[in-house]
């Protein structure tokens, strides 16, 4: 698969729902600087709407296009509210078999042993399994889907199941084949690709072969204020999963950062203008304008200085 013993570079995109698009016309401006970015990229990870990106680039699919495949997203998928339908709260928000329609022409019946095989690619998309097995014990637990040689890769698995698996947001979607978003995971993949790269029975590769370039899908900061918030179920369910997604996705930075340290990790994570939820198909175009504007004249110099080396 032609991989090299050192300089080992990995691209890792974190979640964001409908703000995927943000961060692909993040890429598709990094990419019109820097040609070979995706093309000398040997490792992509991406978390739920990220793993579109992920495995679209590893594919060889340019970031234009994946930018049309979120604006897509917002229209086929996030288009046709389910519950607004009905009337009442029945069920999921969305229906998933929409994301996968929408997949299926680009994707086809390559499984994820053809990134590897056909492309020289790897990749790594988490998701979360509902009724799985540990050591005979029925259990739920996290699935790391992946195509590295040895570790139990999942070479057999089609690439548009896996997305769609590790894009099955809870409440927004139902569950796809016994699976749900790989946020339960991690927000941010960037953890779990250095880990997946370093592991002696698959990747192989040592700290200091490791290049990662995480981006996010954008940032708008919160807070709770005051000292004491002496707070029941009802008042902490609402900022609960924002509190326990922004920590997992900090903690990840974290920890791929001390590791590796400014030289070897370079994460880029604009603050947006405003708020967007993860569904909210409308701020498309608003997406595409923050992220016009965004400044990466830092991350493409460290790309050029240090990513591919």
């Amino acid at each position: 698969m032609g991989e090299r013993m050192n300089g080992f570079r990995i691209l890792s995109i974190d979640a964001g729902g409908v703000r995927g698009i943000y961060t692909a016309v993040l890429l598709r401006r990094i990419a019109d600087q820097v040609p070979e970015l995706f093309t000398k990229t040997d490792f992509f990870a991406g978390s739920s709407t990220g793993s579109i990106t992920s495995v679209g680039l590893a594919s060889g699919l340019p970031a234009a296009e994946i930018v049309e495949i979120f604006r897509a997203y917002g229209q086929v998928v996030l288009g046709q509210s389910i519950v607004q339908n009905l009337g009442q709260l029945v069920g999921a928000k969305y229906d998933i078999l929409n994301l996968k329609k929408l997949l299926t022409p680009y994707f086809g019946a390559a499984m994820m042993l053809d990134l590897s095989k056909r492309r020289g690619k790897f990749a790594l998309i988490p998701a979360f399994d509902l009724d799985g097995h540990i050591d005979n014990v029925r259990t739920w637990k996290p699935k790391i889907f992946h195509n590295f040689t040895g570790a139990e890769p999942d070479d057999g698995e089609l690439l548009v199941d896996v997305v769609v698996r590790s894009c099955a947001t809870p409440v927004l979607f139902a569950s796809y084949q016994g699976f749900i978003d790989g946020t339960v995971v991690a927000v941010n993949p960037s953890m779990l690709a250095l880990a997946q790269a370093v592991d002696p029975r698959s990747g192989g590769r040592q700290l200091s072969d490791l290049r990662i370039l995480s981006l996010s899908a954008g940032y708008f900061p919160r807070y709770i204020g005051g000292q004491e918030h002496d707070w029941g179920l009802p008042r902490w369910s609402w900022p609960l999963v924002s509190l326990m997604s922004d920590g997992q996705m900090g903690v990840a930075d974290f920890e791929t950062s001390r590791l590796l340290g400014p030289q070897r990790y370079f994460r880029l994570a604009p603050l947006l203008p405003e708020a967007v939820a993860l569904d909210d198909a409308s701020k498309i175009p608003d997406l595409i304008s923050f992220a016009e504007a965004v400044d990466i004249s830092d991350t493409v110099a460290w790309i050029k200085r240090f990513y591919l080396v």
